[in-house]
């Protein structure tokens, strides 16, 4: 076919009262931007400090989590399995900046703390002061 046989056609098909569609296409996808998160990686863990400094709380409450040895325990704070620092009183938490002793036969101290023997360790300790008993018993009064 020439290009004018082609001409010949579509100017017989067109007539003069109708208009000259244009048929536009449009891109049916937006061009896909970055994520920050992309698929395989894991959650965020929000590991560090539960409870700030002079704040009040109650028996079995999360102070910390860690992943490493950061934070110890101090007075009626103990020690989780896998790090976490929890109160075992009611009562006011206060946090300390104190040369460690460690229990060398602990084994996250023999894990993080190897080949510092003898050193002086500077760590934050945790600790958990009981609020003040208000001293009226029955049982006392009567004995």
């Amino acid at each position: 076919m020439s290009f004018a046989f082609m001409q010949k056609i579509t100017l017989q098909c067109l007539k003069a009262d109708q208009p000259l569609l244009n048929t536009v296409r449009n891109a049916s996808k937006k061009t896909g931007g970055s994520t920050r998160n992309k698929k395989g990686h894991p959650r965020p863990k929000h590991r560090g400090w539960r409870v700030q400094d002079g704040h009040y709380v109650s028996q079995g409450t999360l102070l910390a989590t860690q992943l490493t040895t950061r934070f110890h325990p101090g007075l009626n704070v103990g020690f989780g399995g896998n790090g976490t620092l929890y109160a075992m009183e009611h009562g006011k938490v206060y946090v300390t900046c104190e040369t460690l002793d460690p229990d060398w036969d602990h084994t996250w101290i023999q894990r993080h703390y190897a080949g510092r023997n003898g050193q002086a360790i500077s760590k934050k300790f945790f600790n958990v002061v009981p609020e003040r008993q208000h001293q009226r018993f029955r049982i006392v009064e009567e004995i």
